[in-house]
């Protein structure tokens, strides 16, 4: 006599793999989670970095190249977290180190952590586009046609916000080295604009200035704030231009 026929579950080893594709996305799910109910976002403010300014100062005059590794790091792994503090994180890279070398790292330091969301998301999604529609698959097409000008645009241009566009250009499946080029030369003109502020924030505190509205008046602050103003309205000139 023949016993039960068992249960077939031909699924079981596909849902095993969807499940270790989403692992990297679902670790940075939890990490971010944890950051921000830790009170993270706390050290992320202006105040924090005009009161610790003396003790970073002080580790950066004495830590040598290991001073803008630890910064690149930790800019790394906020913009891989994707919580909020990328332009407080530009703003301190001018204040202690400077415009020119402070937009370096801070490029390099969002680039890396941008591209370990890209990998990531790329990881995760994996075939999704194959089994969507045709529609979708025209899309994701059309985007890597041109990958390395449409991503250039979205840098250029925050159309859409920062942590948005890596997951979209995942969903695309772009080339890592394209996406990488893309995304470094697009936000360096953003950085730029950040660092230059905190440059000159750093200035009219290191000449024992304080923190408040006086500061829209000097020049080291309100000129980069000109151009954070142009950036702000670059999104609307590029719809208009569109329509």
């Amino acid at each position: 006599m023949l016993g039960p026929t068992p249960l077939s579950t031909p699924n079981r080893p596909n849902r095993g793999r969807l499940l270790s594709r989403m692992l990297p996305l679902a670790v940075l799910g939890l990490l971010a989670a944890a950051f921000m109910v830790a009170g993270g976002t706390r050290y992320l403010t202006l105040s924090a970095l005009a009161q610790h300014r003396e003790a970073l100062t002080g580790f950066i005059a004495h830590a040598g190249l290991i001073a803008p590794l630890c910064f690149i790091g930790v800019y790394a792994g906020l913009t891989a977290l994707s919580v909020p503090g990328a332009a407080v994180m530009s703003i301190a890279a001018g204040f202690l180190f400077g415009v020119w070398s402070g937009t370096l790292y801070a490029s390099i330091g969002a680039t890396i952590g941008a591209t370990i969301v890209f990998a990531a998301a790329r990881a995760g999604f994996g075939n999704i586009v194959d089994r969507a529609g045709p529609r979708m698959r025209s899309l994701e097409a059309g985007f890597r046609a041109d990958a390395f000008s449409y991503l250039l645009t979205l840098r250029l241009i925050p159309i859409f916000p920062f942590w948005l566009v890596n997951l979209v250009a995942a969903f695309a499946r772009l080339r890592l080295r394209t996406y990488i080029a893309a995304t470094f030369i697009g936000i360096l003109p953003g950085c730029l604009v950040f660092v230059s502020i905190g440059g000159g924030l750093d200035q009219v505190i290191a000449a024992g200035g304080s923190a408040n509205i006086s500061l829209a008046l000097r020049p080291g602050i309100w000129l980069p704030m000109l151009g954070l103003a142009c950036l702000t309205l670059l999104p609307v000139a590029y719809r208009h231009l569109r329509q």
